[in-house]
Protein backbone atom coordinates (compact mmCIF):
# COMPACT_ATOMS: atom_id res chain seq x y z
CA UNK A 1 0.00 0.00 0.00
CA UNK A 2 1.25 3.34 -0.88
CA UNK A 3 -0.09 6.11 0.41
CA UNK A 4 0.39 10.42 0.03
CA UNK A 5 2.32 12.74 2.15
CA UNK A 6 2.91 16.12 2.50
CA UNK A 7 5.28 18.21 4.51
CA UNK A 8 3.38 20.15 7.34
CA UNK A 9 5.50 20.66 10.42
CA UNK A 10 3.57 22.02 13.42
CA UNK A 11 4.42 25.18 14.25
CA UNK A 12 4.99 24.36 17.56
CA UNK A 13 8.09 22.55 16.58
CA UNK A 14 9.30 25.91 14.45
CA UNK A 15 8.80 28.04 17.41
CA UNK A 16 10.69 25.33 19.84
CA UNK A 17 13.44 25.45 17.58
CA UNK A 18 13.52 28.94 17.76
CA UNK A 19 13.34 29.24 21.42
CA UNK A 20 16.63 27.17 21.49
CA UNK A 21 18.50 29.26 19.21
CA UNK A 22 17.78 31.94 20.79
CA UNK A 23 18.84 30.69 24.46
CA UNK A 24 22.43 28.89 22.67
CA UNK A 25 24.90 28.73 25.35
CA UNK A 26 28.23 29.07 23.64
CA UNK A 27 31.27 27.33 24.69
CA UNK A 28 34.41 29.22 25.78
CA UNK A 29 36.86 29.63 22.61
CA UNK A 30 39.64 28.35 23.17
CA UNK A 31 43.30 29.94 21.42
CA UNK A 32 43.82 29.06 18.48
CA UNK A 33 40.10 27.83 17.55
CA UNK A 34 39.33 30.25 15.33
CA UNK A 35 39.85 28.35 11.88
CA UNK A 36 38.55 24.80 11.50
CA UNK A 37 41.64 23.03 12.39
CA UNK A 38 39.55 22.28 15.91
CA UNK A 39 36.38 21.67 14.19
CA UNK A 40 33.98 24.64 13.50
CA UNK A 41 34.71 27.99 14.78
CA UNK A 42 32.36 29.38 17.16
CA UNK A 43 32.31 32.69 15.48
CA UNK A 44 31.82 31.28 12.32
CA UNK A 45 28.79 29.13 13.63
CA UNK A 46 27.29 31.76 15.57
CA UNK A 47 27.12 33.90 12.36
CA UNK A 48 24.68 30.92 10.74
CA UNK A 49 22.56 30.57 13.92
CA UNK A 50 21.78 34.14 13.36
CA UNK A 51 21.05 33.79 9.69
CA UNK A 52 18.74 30.54 10.22
CA UNK A 53 17.04 32.96 13.27
CA UNK A 54 16.63 35.79 11.07
CA UNK A 55 16.67 35.06 7.72
CA UNK A 56 16.21 31.33 7.11
CA UNK A 57 12.61 30.59 6.05
CA UNK A 58 11.15 26.87 6.60
CA UNK A 59 8.25 27.51 5.30
CA UNK A 60 9.29 28.26 1.71
CA UNK A 61 12.10 25.28 1.68
CA UNK A 62 8.65 23.21 2.60
CA UNK A 63 6.80 24.69 -0.04
CA UNK A 64 9.94 23.67 -2.03
CA UNK A 65 9.95 19.99 -0.71
CA UNK A 66 6.08 19.85 -1.35
CA UNK A 67 6.10 20.97 -4.76
CA UNK A 68 7.43 17.08 -5.48
CA UNK A 69 5.03 14.42 -5.01
CA UNK A 70 5.64 12.56 -1.87
CA UNK A 71 4.74 9.45 -0.29
CA UNK A 72 5.06 6.71 2.29
CA UNK A 73 4.98 2.92 2.25
CA UNK A 74 5.90 -0.17 4.41
CA UNK A 75 8.57 -2.69 3.39
CA UNK A 76 9.89 -5.11 5.48
CA UNK A 77 7.71 -3.33 8.37
CA UNK A 78 9.56 -0.38 8.02
CA UNK A 79 8.05 2.71 6.98
CA UNK A 80 9.59 4.52 4.04
CA UNK A 81 9.33 7.87 2.77
CA UNK A 82 10.43 8.85 -0.62
CA UNK A 83 9.67 11.06 -3.57
CA UNK A 84 8.29 10.31 -6.52
CA UNK A 85 8.43 12.47 -9.45
CA UNK A 86 7.22 10.98 -13.31
CA UNK A 87 8.60 12.84 -16.11
CA UNK A 88 6.53 14.08 -18.84
CA UNK A 89 8.52 12.41 -21.19
CA UNK A 90 6.53 9.05 -21.95
CA UNK A 91 9.92 6.77 -22.78
CA UNK A 92 11.36 8.43 -19.98
CA UNK A 93 13.75 5.75 -17.44
CA UNK A 94 12.69 5.27 -14.01
CA UNK A 95 15.80 6.08 -11.92
CA UNK A 96 16.36 5.95 -7.76
CA UNK A 97 18.25 8.40 -6.39
CA UNK A 98 20.05 7.31 -2.80
CA UNK A 99 21.13 10.00 -0.14
CA UNK A 100 23.52 9.33 2.45
CA UNK A 101 24.42 10.89 5.71
CA UNK A 102 24.17 13.97 6.73
CA UNK A 103 22.55 14.50 3.77
CA UNK A 104 18.10 14.07 2.82
CA UNK A 105 15.89 14.38 0.05
CA UNK A 106 16.72 17.90 0.16
CA UNK A 107 19.84 17.14 -2.02
CA UNK A 108 17.97 16.53 -4.78
CA UNK A 109 16.24 19.51 -5.35
CA UNK A 110 18.39 21.00 -7.95
CA UNK A 111 18.58 17.95 -9.78
CA UNK A 112 15.26 16.25 -9.69
CA UNK A 113 13.37 19.16 -12.38
CA UNK A 114 16.42 18.76 -14.98
CA UNK A 115 16.74 14.81 -14.79
CA UNK A 116 12.55 14.74 -15.38
CA UNK A 117 12.24 17.46 -17.93
CA UNK A 118 15.18 18.09 -19.67
CA UNK A 119 13.07 19.72 -22.16
CA UNK A 120 11.74 22.08 -19.84
CA UNK A 121 15.68 22.82 -18.76
CA UNK A 122 16.99 23.11 -22.31
CA UNK A 123 18.16 19.91 -22.75
CA UNK A 124 17.14 16.24 -24.73
CA UNK A 125 13.74 14.56 -24.16
CA UNK A 126 15.21 11.65 -25.19
CA UNK A 127 17.32 11.86 -21.89
CA UNK A 128 14.14 12.15 -19.38
CA UNK A 129 14.17 10.04 -16.03
CA UNK A 130 11.20 9.22 -13.85
CA UNK A 131 12.78 9.90 -10.65
CA UNK A 132 12.20 7.82 -7.22
CA UNK A 133 14.16 9.24 -4.26
CA UNK A 134 13.62 7.49 -0.73
CA UNK A 135 14.13 9.01 2.82
CA UNK A 136 16.77 5.83 3.88
CA UNK A 137 15.73 4.11 6.95
CA UNK A 138 16.04 6.34 10.10
CA UNK A 139 16.59 9.76 8.15
CA UNK A 140 13.81 12.19 7.26
CA UNK A 141 10.79 10.97 7.14
CA UNK A 142 11.44 7.36 7.02
CA UNK A 143 10.70 7.15 10.92
CA UNK A 144 10.51 5.75 13.83
CA UNK A 145 13.35 2.75 13.19
CA UNK A 146 11.55 0.11 15.23
CA UNK A 147 14.35 -2.36 14.84
CA UNK A 148 18.22 -2.84 14.15
CA UNK A 149 19.03 -4.27 10.91
CA UNK A 150 18.86 -1.75 8.62
CA UNK A 151 22.31 -2.17 7.27
CA UNK A 152 23.38 -0.74 3.34
CA UNK A 153 22.38 -4.61 1.91
CA UNK A 154 18.96 -4.45 3.72
CA UNK A 155 18.20 -0.80 2.17
CA UNK A 156 19.09 -2.05 -1.29
CA UNK A 157 16.56 -4.95 -0.59
CA UNK A 158 13.67 -2.26 0.04
CA UNK A 159 14.44 -0.70 -2.99
CA UNK A 160 14.47 -3.02 -5.22
CA UNK A 161 10.98 -3.77 -3.23
CA UNK A 162 10.09 -0.60 -3.72
CA UNK A 163 10.66 -0.29 -7.23
CA UNK A 164 8.84 -3.21 -7.85
CA UNK A 165 6.30 -2.00 -5.98
CA UNK A 166 5.94 0.85 -8.58
CA UNK A 167 5.75 -1.07 -11.17
CA UNK A 168 9.45 -0.30 -12.84
CA UNK A 169 10.86 -3.70 -14.02
CA UNK A 170 13.93 -2.33 -15.38
CA UNK A 171 15.71 0.34 -13.49
CA UNK A 172 19.30 2.45 -12.73
CA UNK A 173 20.49 2.89 -9.88
CA UNK A 174 22.15 6.12 -8.71
CA UNK A 175 23.71 7.68 -5.12
CA UNK A 176 26.45 9.28 -3.27
CA UNK A 177 27.93 8.40 0.25
CA UNK A 178 25.45 5.57 1.10
CA UNK A 179 24.12 5.68 -1.98
CA UNK A 180 27.32 4.84 -3.37
CA UNK A 181 27.25 1.80 -2.03
CA UNK A 182 23.70 0.53 -2.02
CA UNK A 183 23.17 1.19 -5.82
CA UNK A 184 26.20 -1.28 -6.76
CA UNK A 185 24.28 -3.52 -3.75
CA UNK A 186 20.57 -3.36 -5.57
CA UNK A 187 22.88 -3.77 -8.97
CA UNK A 188 24.02 -7.44 -7.26
CA UNK A 189 20.91 -8.40 -5.79
CA UNK A 190 18.61 -7.77 -8.89
CA UNK A 191 21.04 -7.53 -12.03
CA UNK A 192 18.12 -8.78 -14.17
CA UNK A 193 16.26 -5.46 -12.98
CA UNK A 194 18.77 -3.17 -12.60
CA UNK A 195 20.16 -1.54 -16.34
CA UNK A 196 23.36 0.90 -14.69
CA UNK A 197 24.45 1.78 -11.58
CA UNK A 198 25.86 5.15 -11.34
CA UNK A 199 28.17 6.38 -8.27
CA UNK A 200 29.62 9.41 -6.66
CA UNK A 201 31.01 10.58 -3.52
CA UNK A 202 32.48 7.32 -1.92
CA UNK A 203 34.78 8.42 1.65
CA UNK A 204 36.17 5.27 2.08
CA UNK A 205 39.56 4.59 1.97
CA UNK A 206 40.97 3.11 -1.26
CA UNK A 207 40.80 -0.90 -0.13
CA UNK A 208 43.87 -1.53 -1.71
CA UNK A 209 46.10 -4.75 -2.24
CA UNK A 210 49.90 -4.81 -2.29
CA UNK A 211 51.81 -2.94 -5.42
CA UNK A 212 47.96 -0.27 -5.82
CA UNK A 213 49.37 2.87 -4.78
CA UNK A 214 53.57 2.04 -6.17
CA UNK A 215 53.06 3.91 -9.55
CA UNK A 216 49.98 6.10 -9.40
CA UNK A 217 49.52 9.53 -11.62
CA UNK A 218 49.23 12.94 -9.99
CA UNK A 219 45.94 12.72 -9.69
CA UNK A 220 45.64 9.46 -7.75
CA UNK A 221 48.57 10.54 -5.62
CA UNK A 222 46.40 13.26 -4.71
CA UNK A 223 43.18 11.21 -3.72
CA UNK A 224 45.57 9.41 -1.92
CA UNK A 225 46.93 11.98 -0.13
CA UNK A 226 43.74 13.30 0.98
CA UNK A 227 41.97 10.34 1.67
CA UNK A 228 45.25 9.81 4.17
CA UNK A 229 44.20 13.35 5.49
CA UNK A 230 40.65 11.99 6.28
CA UNK A 231 41.57 9.01 7.54
CA UNK A 232 44.04 10.84 10.01
CA UNK A 233 41.97 13.75 11.04
CA UNK A 234 38.31 13.22 10.09
CA UNK A 235 37.02 10.41 10.96
CA UNK A 236 35.91 10.21 14.60
CA UNK A 237 32.19 11.26 13.74
CA UNK A 238 32.33 7.93 11.82
CA UNK A 239 34.21 6.13 14.46
CA UNK A 240 31.77 7.46 17.13
CA UNK A 241 28.29 6.87 15.21
CA UNK A 242 29.50 2.96 14.58
CA UNK A 243 29.90 2.33 18.10
CA UNK A 244 27.61 4.76 20.35
CA UNK A 245 25.34 6.39 18.35
CA UNK A 246 22.70 6.22 21.14
CA UNK A 247 25.78 8.82 23.17
CA UNK A 248 25.61 10.97 20.89
CA UNK A 249 22.47 11.40 19.65
CA UNK A 250 21.40 12.92 23.57
CA UNK A 251 23.92 16.12 22.87
CA UNK A 252 22.40 16.23 19.01
CA UNK A 253 18.99 15.85 19.95
CA UNK A 254 18.54 18.50 22.73
CA UNK A 255 20.53 21.06 20.93
CA UNK A 256 19.71 22.53 17.72
CA UNK A 257 23.20 24.16 17.30
CA UNK A 258 24.88 21.10 17.91
CA UNK A 259 23.03 19.35 15.45
CA UNK A 260 24.32 21.82 13.07
CA UNK A 261 28.17 22.28 14.36
CA UNK A 262 28.13 17.93 13.66
CA UNK A 263 26.76 18.53 9.98
CA UNK A 264 28.15 21.98 8.96
CA UNK A 265 31.22 20.32 9.60
CA UNK A 266 31.05 17.53 7.22
CA UNK A 267 29.42 19.98 4.56
CA UNK A 268 32.94 22.06 5.28
CA UNK A 269 35.09 19.03 4.98
CA UNK A 270 33.84 16.98 2.43
CA UNK A 271 32.43 20.04 -0.33
CA UNK A 272 34.89 21.28 -2.86
CA UNK A 273 38.46 22.62 -1.00
CA UNK A 274 38.66 25.15 -4.07
CA UNK A 275 35.19 26.23 -2.79
CA UNK A 276 33.52 24.83 0.36
CA UNK A 277 29.86 24.85 0.35
CA UNK A 278 30.45 26.75 3.74
CA UNK A 279 31.83 29.34 2.25
CA UNK A 280 28.99 30.42 -0.31
CA UNK A 281 26.07 32.23 1.02
CA UNK A 282 23.69 31.31 -1.52
CA UNK A 283 24.50 27.48 -0.68
CA UNK A 284 23.49 28.32 3.30
CA UNK A 285 19.84 28.24 2.61
CA UNK A 286 20.46 24.44 1.28
CA UNK A 287 23.27 23.68 4.66
CA UNK A 288 20.07 25.00 7.14
CA UNK A 289 17.29 22.50 5.17
CA UNK A 290 18.90 19.71 5.39
CA UNK A 291 20.23 20.65 9.44
CA UNK A 292 16.40 21.65 10.12
CA UNK A 293 15.05 18.12 8.68
CA UNK A 294 17.48 15.99 10.71
CA UNK A 295 16.24 18.58 13.86
CA UNK A 296 12.29 18.58 13.44
CA UNK A 297 12.34 14.84 12.76
CA UNK A 298 14.28 14.13 15.57
CA UNK A 299 16.84 11.53 13.98
CA UNK A 300 20.38 11.99 15.07
CA UNK A 301 20.01 8.43 16.48
CA UNK A 302 18.37 6.62 13.68
CA UNK A 303 20.67 8.17 11.25
CA UNK A 304 23.87 7.84 12.93
CA UNK A 305 22.39 4.09 13.97
CA UNK A 306 23.34 3.10 9.90
CA UNK A 307 27.06 3.23 11.07
CA UNK A 308 26.84 0.93 13.54
CA UNK A 309 24.69 -1.58 11.78
CA UNK A 310 27.17 -1.69 9.06
CA UNK A 311 30.02 -2.54 11.72
CA UNK A 312 28.68 -4.88 13.29
CA UNK A 313 26.57 -6.51 10.28
CA UNK A 314 27.86 -10.73 9.44
CA UNK A 315 25.40 -10.66 6.26
CA UNK A 316 28.29 -11.79 3.60
CA UNK A 317 27.91 -8.98 0.44
CA UNK A 318 26.77 -10.73 -3.05
CA UNK A 319 30.10 -11.40 -5.42
CA UNK A 320 30.99 -8.42 -7.32
CA UNK A 321 28.92 -6.68 -10.09
CA UNK A 322 27.90 -7.31 -13.71
CA UNK A 323 25.80 -4.10 -14.08
CA UNK A 324 27.36 -1.36 -15.80
CA UNK A 325 28.65 0.87 -13.71
CA UNK A 326 29.41 4.37 -13.91
CA UNK A 327 31.61 6.76 -11.71
CA UNK A 328 31.65 10.30 -11.49
CA UNK A 329 34.97 11.57 -9.21
CA UNK A 330 34.41 15.06 -7.38
CA UNK A 331 38.00 16.71 -6.35
CA UNK A 332 37.16 15.05 -2.44
CA UNK A 333 36.15 11.47 -3.71
CA UNK A 334 39.04 9.22 -2.95
CA UNK A 335 38.08 6.55 -6.28
CA UNK A 336 40.84 4.83 -8.09
CA UNK A 337 39.83 3.04 -11.46
CA UNK A 338 42.14 0.56 -11.00
CA UNK A 339 41.21 -0.67 -7.75
CA UNK A 340 37.32 -0.23 -8.24
CA UNK A 341 37.15 -2.41 -11.63
CA UNK A 342 37.91 -5.37 -9.06
CA UNK A 343 34.37 -5.11 -7.94
CA UNK A 344 32.73 -2.67 -9.97
CA UNK A 345 31.90 -3.46 -14.22
CA UNK A 346 32.79 -0.05 -15.09
CA UNK A 347 31.52 1.16 -17.85
CA UNK A 348 32.01 5.11 -17.44
CA UNK A 349 34.49 6.54 -15.85
CA UNK A 350 34.45 10.90 -15.48
CA UNK A 351 37.27 12.94 -13.27
CA UNK A 352 36.07 16.48 -12.87
CA UNK A 353 37.63 19.29 -11.93
CA UNK A 354 34.60 21.16 -9.27
CA UNK A 355 32.63 19.78 -7.04
CA UNK A 356 32.73 17.51 -4.12
CA UNK A 357 31.18 15.12 -1.70
CA UNK A 358 28.12 16.54 -1.97
CA UNK A 359 27.86 16.75 -5.78
CA UNK A 360 23.70 17.40 -6.46
CA UNK A 361 24.55 20.55 -4.09
CA UNK A 362 27.99 21.38 -5.14
CA UNK A 363 27.50 21.18 -9.03
CA UNK A 364 24.26 19.59 -10.09
CA UNK A 365 24.55 20.26 -13.78
CA UNK A 366 27.67 18.65 -13.89
CA UNK A 367 26.25 15.52 -12.20
CA UNK A 368 22.89 15.59 -14.01
CA UNK A 369 25.11 15.75 -17.35
CA UNK A 370 27.62 13.23 -16.52
CA UNK A 371 24.23 10.69 -15.57
CA UNK A 372 22.92 11.01 -18.94
CA UNK A 373 26.21 10.24 -20.45
CA UNK A 374 26.14 7.27 -18.76
CA UNK A 375 22.56 6.16 -19.05
CA UNK A 376 22.14 6.98 -23.29
CA UNK A 377 23.51 3.34 -24.59
CA UNK A 378 21.70 1.98 -21.20
CA UNK A 379 18.46 2.98 -23.24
Amino acid sequence: MIGEFRLDVPQADLDDLRDRLERTRWPRVLPGADDWSRGVPVGYLQQVVRYWLDDYDWRRWEARLNAFPQFTTTIDDQLIHFLHVRSPEPGALPLILTHGWPGSIAEFLEVVGPLTDPRGHGGDPADAFHVVAPSVPGHGFSVPLDRPGWDHLRIAHAWSTLMDRLGYQRYVAQGGDTGSVVSPLLGRIAPDRVLGVHINGGLAFPAAEPGDFDHLDPRDQAKLAFAEHVRATGTAYADLQSTKPQTISFALSDSPVGQLAWILEKFHDWTDPARPLTDQPAALDHLLTDVTLYWLTNTSATSANLYYENRTSTTPEPPPSSVPTGVAVFPTDPAMRHILARTHHLTHWTEHDQGGHFAALETPTTLVQDLRTFCRPLR
